[in-house]
């Protein structure tokens, strides 16, 4: 069986051009290409094709999703790595769904509620392994050991300026200013303050403007900041600002 680039592309989620441009720096060629130019798929390079895009959600480059493909040649292994992976991600999420709706619950009764049960399902530890691939040991070293410095209530306190910090761009966003507005302007300020708290490597110039891209290409970064739309509109501020700071 093998099927047109057009059909694959509907499935897949992705286009046309999408799958030509993988073609194009050697991450998937098509099993053949018909004397009228069309591209057709088989079996094998659908399930390629389905690595490539879960590790597009991890987040890594395409040369570094080359050197995966290259190195990891056990597809079964490899899926099986995915698997496990998804599943801890279905997992951690089922919690925090979980642990908002008793923070709500409590809320709405007036009970206390302990600080484990409410942050149940946000360990970030779980990233350690994204986080080296993305931009290496030391940086989630000194992340890891910056964190584990800091007591409970300043844990608590960071995670509060957290959500204040991101919310104020996704609301910029959602409110569709435009990106180079005071109110815009001031709320990436306020987030590029706030990763200069941290031991972050990402506030130089460039690193900077890699955060905003990912922020567009991750669908998990997108969903926090209301989609791709407004993922989108504060990649756009950050730009500005950037040109206008770094």
């Amino acid at each position: 069986m093998e099927w047109p680039i057009q059909e694959v592309a509907r499935f897949a989620g992705t286009t046309s051009r999408t799958l030509r441009h993988y073609g194009a720096v050697g991450l998937l060629e098509p099993s053949r290409i018909g004397s009228n130019g069309y591209r057709y798929y088989d079996r094998e390079a659908l399930v390629k094709l389905q690595r490539i895009l879960l590790l597009r959600e991890l987040g890594l480059s395409l040369p570094v999703i080359g050197e995966v493909l290259s190195q990891q040649t056990d597809t079964a292994a490899a899926l099986g790595a995915h698997i496990e992976w998804l599943q801890q991600e279905k997992e951690r999420i089922d919690r925090q769904i979980a642990s908002v709706h008793r923070t709500l619950a409590h809320i709405e009764r007036g009970e206390e509620i302990t600080m484990k049960a409410i942050f149940d399902g946000f360990d970030h530890t779980q990233y350690e392994e994204e986080v080296r691939t993305r931009w290496g040991d030391r940086a989630w070293e000194g992340s890891n050991n910056w964190w584990n410095g800091l007591s409970a209530t300043e844990q608590q306190d960071f995670k509060q300026r957290s959500a204040d910090v991101n919310g104020a761009l996704r609301h910029a966003a959602e409110q569709n200013l435009a990106p180079g507005s005071t109110e815009f302007q001031q709320a990436v300020a306020g987030h590029h303050a706030w990763l200069a708290e941290q031991p972050s490597p990402m506030t130089g110039r460039d690193a900077y403007l890699s955060l905003a891209d990912m922020y567009v290409a991750d669908d998990r970064f997108a969903a926090v900041y209301g989609g791709t739309e407004c993922a989108q509109r504060i990649r756009e501020a950050i730009g500005i600002w950037t040109e206008r700071n770094l």
